[in-house]
């Protein structure tokens, strides 16, 4: 099984990518690989789009001491909205696991583990939504992020937008893994 790794090294504040050190915190992935477009498994399957839909597989290590819970983000900075999208955002996964299985990002959560809890994405739903960029734009960056935070249970409520979820994972982050990817169609 072939797996790509990605340095921690950057996270997105403000549609910029910034440099945040802690120690040797990884993230990997056998399909979402940074040199490749996204396979057809990342791509949605909607508004014209005809992908599998499934969110990748993901393996991260070496979170920073004191991480007490991690959260998965999967943002598109180059999305026509004027903000980004947002593709998937899961929150409060437990500090002792350090993966997520293919397709962890199903609308109803079966895969992930207990007490994780999927935010609502652009899509306006909770799951993963995958890459569907407009027809002719220029490739689209992907940008999967683990981070590990400071706290066991993000204190947001349940209808919180990822925008929300999102400042609440900086504001409690304690380090970050980042693997991106491009697609365009």
């Amino acid at each position: 099984m072939k797996h790509y790794v990605i340095l921690i090294s950057s996270i997105l504040l403000s549609g910029v990518l910034t440099s945040v050190f802690a120690d040797d915190f990884r993230i990997s992935s056998p399909t979402f690989d940074p040199d490749k477009p996204l396979p057809m498994l990342h791509v949605f399957n909607g508004f014209g789009c005809e992908g599998d839909n499934q969110s990748p597989e993901l393996h991260w290590t070496a979170a920073p001491a004191g991480t007490k819970s991690f959260a998965v983000t999967l943002y598109d900075p180059d999305a026509p909205t004027g903000s980004g999208w947002w593709h998937w955002v899961v929150y409060n996964i437990p500090a002792s696991i350090h993966s997520l299985p293919p397709n962890a990002g199903s609308v109803d959560g079966k895969y992930l583990p207990a007490g994780a809890v999927q935010g609502i994405t652009d899509f306006g739903q909770r799951g993963f939504g995958g890459a569907c960029p407009p027809i002719g734009s220029k490739p689209h960056r992907y940008i999967l992020t683990v981070y590990a935070l400071k706290v066991a249970v993000l204190p947001v409520p349940p209808d919180a937008t990822s925008a929300m979820i999102g400042f609440m994972i900086n504001d409690n982050m304690l380090g970050s893994a980042v693997v991106q990817s491009t697609y365009s169609r």
